[in-house]
């Protein structure tokens, strides 16, 4: 690590321990050529995930969007908000673990629609019914009739 005072490029690690909630690491060190102190935060680089959209434009991840679709189709359900935003970070996790760096954003829908079903039924079909743009009641009650079909 270069000296921020005398460009020397080797200094020693005086401490090292967490920060950031165990996020990063903040090393304290000294440089062997001048003596002065410096501190460092050391913290793992993430590729950004890229959705790719229905019409094909590759857009960064947003985790605000995917929280707010599904906080949106849990609206005045009782579900604790902390179990709902639980629920929407195990989804992003889920989509950090695949092996690819871009992803369909069918993928990611399915994917909700899927963990909605088990969830909470009443928000898997307000998503459903935005996801797949239901046009008529006969898409409600289909649905309905699929769902109703997998819980016996």
């Amino acid at each position: 690590m270069k000296c921020p005072f005398c460009g020397q490029e080797d200094s020693r690690v005086i401490n090292s321990r967490s920060a950031d909630d165990g996020k990063s690491i903040r090393r304290r060190r000294e440089c062997i050529a001048c003596s002065r102190r410096f501190t460092t935060y050391e913290t793992v680089e993430m590729v950004p995930l890229i959705i790719i959209k229905n019409d094909g434009r590759r857009v960064e991840f947003d985790r605000n969007k995917l929280q707010s679709g599904i906080l949106r189709s849990c609206y005045k359900r009782d579900i604790p908000t902390d179990q709902i935003l639980q629920f929407a970070l195990s989804i992003e996790k889920e989509l950090y673990n695949m092996t690819s760096r871009e992803i369909p954003s069918k993928k990611i829908g399915e994917l909700v629609m899927e963990r909605l079903r088990h969830f909470d039924a009443v928000a898997y079909i307000r998503f459903a019914s935005v996801y797949r743009k239901f046009t008529n009641i006969d898409s409600f009650t289909e649905e309905v009739a699929n769902l109703r079909a997998d819980k016996k």
